[in-house]
């Protein structure tokens, strides 16, 4: 735990993942223990907050004079995946909360296999190009616009990183179930 107090970026970091999944609970009880509409609607609204208090705590970081490092880089990668992928883990927990202690309608399965399944993993990739897009955004803004590419190096280094994230989950999304015997003939 001393390499947290060490590093405050990491602490950031952690705090803001904590922060988003405080503030999605939090919403839910409101919602649907409480019976609170307006205030878990506004807790649930507001966890892209946690992703700007991060990008501008990062960018104030580096224009102090903060040397970018893997923090800084993992930062970048949360909030791509945060903003694009965010939404839809809370709107997955919202639906069994629902299910669960408000008598909503079950939450429907995706089926293992067939062309449904298919097209799942197809959008889920999209959604994986779109989270390295913006990961690749944010680190080339705090690279060139709030710190300077010497500073920024080790930063700059993630960029060929998404280009695996993405291959490996063609590979193990799309294209495993495009050509999973077990799930062609089901």
């Amino acid at each position: 735990m001393e390499w947290i107090a060490e590093n405050p970026m990491v602490a950031l970091i952690v705090a803001c993942e904590v922060g988003f999944w405080v503030l999605a609970a939090a919403g839910l009880v409101a919602r649907y223990a409480l019976r609170w509409r307006r205030t878990g609607m506004a807790l649930l609204v507001a966890t892209p907050v946690v992703d700007v208090v991060l990008l501008v705590a990062t960018a104030v970081d580096l224009r102090g004079g903060g040397e970018a490092g893997l923090p800084h880089a993992l930062a970048a990668l949360y909030l791509g995946f945060s903003v694009v992928f965010g939404h839809g883990l809370i709107r997955w927990a919202d639906v069994r909360v629902a299910h669960r202690f408000a008598g909503g309608p079950p939450p429907r399965r995706l089926p293992k296999s067939g062309p449904e399944r298919l097209a799942h993993e197809w959008r889920e990739w999209v959604k994986c190009l779109a989270a390295c897009a913006i990961t690749g955004g944010a680190v080339l803004f705090l690279s060139y616009v709030v710190g300077t590419p010497e500073q920024t190096r080790a930063l700059l280094d993630v960029l060929p990183r998404l280009g695996w994230i993405a291959g490996l989950w063609f590979v193990f999304g799309p294209l495993w179930n495009l050509f999973d015997k077990e799930k062609v003939r089901a």
